[in-house]
């Protein structure tokens, strides 16, 4: 393979991605739609000279046409991803989009060597727990009534007994929010018509990735964004919850060796891996970092409200990918210090949490418990 595509390949991931591929000597088209609230100002200036642009749409046949002209690879990363309940455009874009990938494969018969998608942790939903008295589970997302009484931990289906969060490994799937089932969605069509007309795929279920060039212009989800923008801007960092929701955060320069190992190697051929950090850390552990990063005079606030689809406790367990010789090498500390880094170098960092909270206090998805 030599000429590679990546749909997002302007956006945060996707352009970490182009920079390791073309290292790697690689040829690189990026698809991107240039979506205003992640790039207001169009193309960003960090892209190389030498990658070829095409703006458009995964969900237009006609741009995926365009885009796969020529191609070997691709690397679809290109989705949306929000707390907003505009419930379809997950599916259009997400779902759509990547069965009009094989659409257009199969229909322009591309000889396209290769495909690695981007899923999602959120496949799994709250992930697994376990009883002491009845051993792993695998629970449904937490009731209202028990969010709005500020009971935040996941109690055992069978005796209600609190249970304790272990590792995710890829075997169980149970998405409850429409982003996890259009990810999910995406996976199952990705496999099937890849299986089907013989286009090798692989699906990479990312935990929650943070690095320079994560777009501070949207504010309604990534907390390193969030949390540097309000601090940045002399405000303390927002923690839901209680703050001590577990998290297991990933480098994106990780993320981006991740996608060329299995763009590379015919042992991932339609199987779904895991790409997770090294262990969990509390939001607050983390707000409490990069505090001491940026301003260590202000402390972060607990507010007790809580986001209506948000996951208690989410660690993914990478040892299945470890065993092909990937493993996560960046820690917490230098992915905040790299991200810090960037943000202070853009000008205007305006911390545009405040109306996006309020947005999302308006649209019911953040509420306050009743405590």
């Amino acid at each position: 393979m030599k000429r590679i595509l990546v749909t997002g390949g302007a956006g945060f991931i996707g352009s970490h991605t182009v920079d390791l591929l073309l290292k790697r000597g690689y040829q690189v088209r990026i698809l991107d739609a240039l979506q205003e609230r992640v790039h207001p100002h169009g193309w960003p200036s960090y892209l190389p000279e030498d990658v070829e642009k095409i703006k458009g749409d995964v969900r237009s046949s006609e741009d995926w046409a365009r885009a796969l002209k020529d191609i070997d690879g691709v690397i679809h990363l290109a989705a949306y991803q929000d707390y907003m309940t505009d419930f379809s455009t997950f599916h259009h874009v997400n779902t759509v989009g990547a069965t009009l990938l094989y659409e257009q494969i199969v229909a322009k018969k591309f000889n396209i060597q290769k495909v690695v998608l981007a899923s999602s942790q959120a496949t799994y939903g709250e992930g697994s727990y376990r009883c002491s008295t009845h051993g792993l589970q695998y629970p449904p997302p937490r009731p209202s009534v028990q969010l709005e009484n500020g009971d935040w931990d996941l109690h055992c289906p069978e005796c209600s007994a609190p249970m304790n969060p272990v590792p995710i490994t890829e075997e169980k799937v149970n998405p409850h929010t429409t982003y996890g089932i259009s990810k999910y969605a995406a996976e199952l069509t990705s496999f099937t018509l890849g299986q089907k007309y013989d286009v090798p795929t692989t699906n990479l279920r990312y935990s929650i990735v943070q690095g320079a060039r994560n777009s501070f212009y949207n504010a309604y989800s990534g907390i390193c964004r969030i949390f540097a923008m309000r601090l940045l801007n002399g405000s303390p960092p927002i923690c839901y919850e209680d703050g001590k929701s577990l998290r297991d955060y990933v480098s994106v320069k990780d993320i981006a060796r991740a996608n060329l190992l299995c763009l590379e190697d015919s042992r991932t051929d339609f199987k779904a891996y895991n790409i997770g950090g090294l262990s969990g850390t509390t939001v607050y552990d983390f707000a409490q970092i990069i505090t001491k990063i940026i301003n260590p005079r202000i402390d972060p606030i607990v507010s007790q409200e809580y986001r209506f689809g948000d996951t208690r406790h989410t660690i993914s367990s990478w040892q299945a990918i470890g065993k092909l010789g990937w493993f996560p090498q960046e820690s917490i500390e230098s992915i905040i210090k790299e991200y810090v880094e960037w943000i202070t170098l853009q000008p205007e960092v305006k911390d545009l949490s405040t109306t996006a909270q309020k947005h999302m206090r308006d649209m019911n998805v953040l509420r306050s418990a009743s405590l």
